[in-house]
């Protein structure tokens, strides 16, 4: 029994509830090793409980399923690897975890015939019991691992592994059909019968899972290193300005050049241009086949790749429902602006302030002016000549779930202006061609209300004045309270008439009676 009086058994691997209760804001230094086919890594997951940062990752690939088609049994070099690396990742987390590690290991390991052995040899030289899941298990963990991520999705989960690839419906924060099958390139590497051989086993696997799996033409959701490493080659391919795994968008036709590109290509050119390990490298060309097998049969409208997969699904597992329906942007929004910004809470009230300039907005737009709202202060203490960019850097290339590749840039661009007039001379001109002209303007707009808002008031608390927008006259009029007259002086009368030129409007003042 655990300090909740509930049984240890139903709370899964990790064998303790991981939120106290359903108001949760904050998860604190969770570790989770996985014993992967290929890879044996340590995430420790903190910040945000609906949103969890990555406070450390490390990553050291094993090959366990090396040669286990032949053998029956793990890699002896895998094997020591892996055992070394489970010894390093206890040690660090001693160091820096709040509660004992949980680890969970997947296909080579319990197929192995001496799987059980290896993880009685853990749990006797580190302390530390290994979870052995089936693939159905496998499957779903990882389906929940995309939900983290992206809330209400749904489409066609695929996980592929070293030696095994799961594949998993979603459809409104539920995970149904699943099934697994051997298909990790680790497996087909050992494959008898040459290229000849291997597409024959592809094929007829794939037949398989779509007779299994019925129709599935949403979208489809990449888990896994060699998916990832498929789409940093897709991203060279095509010279993609942001090097952003997590939500980056291919499609069939895209799938089908690159599976050329890669043929096309000298392999350890290929690898240094991408960044893409060795051992990762080595297995790429068995991966590809199998996506451009798995695209044909299930014609997925869209192909996205997913950061997330078995171990943010073990949190997910965890989460009551009042914490999932919670938006990832706006927690993870929330939380670093607790943290870091000099006057919490004023975010909230900005986003009521400017809302009136985007009156007309969708929802999902509604959501990124909110979240740049509560991030507008979070970097005040870069150098007041770098703060712009870093800003903007912050946006593209944080750990922010539910963000598409347009939305990062549309946010970062906000946030850039929030502190910079002009967007023209900086580093990140390529990424601007992610947006269209109008969503540029947009995101001006945004940022100079945020700049304009930011200097007017400066305690959450204070009276607000309101903003009025009227776009066929083409006025802006602000209404102050006479209690924040003094605080519009030249700096914040400048900032207004910066936001009227980007509204193209004529900026009007009045003091409330």
């Amino acid at each position: 029994m655990d300090g909740n009086n509930e049984p240890a058994q139903e709370w899964g691997p990790f064998g303790r509830p991981l939120f106290d209760d359903a108001t949760s804001r904050a998860l604190s230094r969770v570790g989770v090793v996985d014993v992967g086919s290929n890879s044996v890594r340590l995430v420790v997951f903190d910040g945000a409980a609906r949103s969890p940062a990555y406070f450390y990752n490390e990553k050291i690939m094993c090959a366990l399923g090396a040669g286990l088609s032949e053998t029956g049994k793990l890699n002896p070099e895998g094997r020591k690897r892996a055992l070394s690396a489970i010894r390093r990742f206890q040690e660090i987390a001693r160091q820096i975890c709040h509660s004992d590690l949980t680890a969970v290991a997947t296909a080579a390991v319990r197929e192995a015939d001496d799987g059980a052995d290896f993880c009685t040899e853990v749990l006797r030289e580190t302390g530390l019991k290994v979870h052995v899941i089936d693939g159905a298990e496998e499957a779903r963990l990882s389906a929940q691992g995309v939900l983290l991520g992206w809330p209400g999705s749904y489409g066609l989960v695929c996980d592929i592994g070293g030696s095994s690839m799961e594949l998993a419906e979603i459809d409104k924060d539920r995970v149904g059909k699943r099934v697994t099958s051997a298909l990790g390139p680790l497996k087909l590497r050992d494959i008898k019968g040459g290229k000849k051989g291997r597409n024959a086993y592809i094929n007829e696997t794939l037949d398989q899972l779509k007779e299994q799996m019925g129709s599935q033409r949403n979208r489809l959701f990449l888990v896994g290193g060699s998916w990832r490493a498929i789409a940093r080659i897709d991203m060279e391919r095509r010279g993609y300005p942001l090097h952003v795994l997590h939500e980056y968008r291919m499609t069939a036709k895209a799938i089908n050049a690159t599976a050329k590109y890669i043929k096309s290509n000298d392999l350890e050119a290929l690898r240094q241009r991408c960044g893409v390990s060795s051992s990762r490298m080595s297995l790429v060309p068995y991966a590809i086949d199998v996506l451009k097998g798995v695209v044909r049969r299930f014609k997925p409208h869209d192909i996205a790749v997913s950061s997330y997969g078995i171990r943010e699904g073990m949190l997910y597992e965890q989460m009551p429902d009042r914490l999932r329906r919670r938006d990832p942007l706006i927690e993870s929004c929330r939380f670093a602006e607790a943290k870091d910004a000099r006057l919490p809470g004023l975010g909230k009230e900005l986003y009521k302030f400017i809302l009136p300039l985007f009156a007309n907005a969708k929802d999902e737009r509604k959501r990124i002016i909110r979240a740049a709202c509560l991030l507008h202060d979070v970097s005040w203490r870069a150098h007041p000549d770098y703060r712009a960019e870093t800003c903007f850097d912050n946006a593209t290339r944080a750990n922010l779930g539910g963000l598409r590749h347009s939305e990062r840039v549309f946010l970062g661009l906000a946030l850039l202006h929030r502190y910079r007039n002009k967007r023209e001379g900086t580093r990140f001109a390529d990424l601007y061609e992610l947006l269209d002209e109008k969503q540029l303007k947009q995101a001006e707009v945004l940022g100079k209300a945020l700049r304009f808002g930011a200097i007017l008031w400066l305690d959450s608390s204070a009276e607000m004045g309101t903003l009025k927008w009227r776009p066929k006259k083409r006025e802006l009029h602000l209404t102050l309270p006479k209690s924040a007259a003094p605080l519009f002086g030249e700096v914040a009368e400048a900032r207004f008439q910066s936001l009227a030129e980007a509204l193209e409007s004529m900026p009007i003042v009045r003091l409330a009676k």
